[in-house]
């Protein structure tokens, strides 16, 4: 199954090629590795459709991500901009 990853750190999209049976957690591990985001994975969480998915342990076919669904991965907390 393939999904689109926004990760708003890097403001790129990339595409992974995964099985339904990934977890978002891996999915979110995967984008941040992508992109070379050298931070601790718990500090971004993944969106779909505008919505939080808070169960990162679930799969994709668990949380109801369609193939070439999109997703987004922010920090849980804004950066200071200074």
């Amino acid at each position: 199954m393939t999904v689109r990853v926004t990760v708003l750190e890097a403001w790129d999209e990339i595409t992974l090629k995964v099985p339904p049976s990934t977890t978002v957690h891996e999915v979110k591990q995967l984008a941040l590795q992508a992109v070379r985001v050298i931070d601790n994975p718990a500090a971004f969480l993944v969106k779909f459709r505008g919505a939080e998915l808070p169960h990162e342990d679930r799969t994709l076919s668990q949380s109801d991500i369609p193939p070439d669904g999109a997703l987004i991965v922010l920090r849980r907390r804004r950066r200071a901009v200074r």
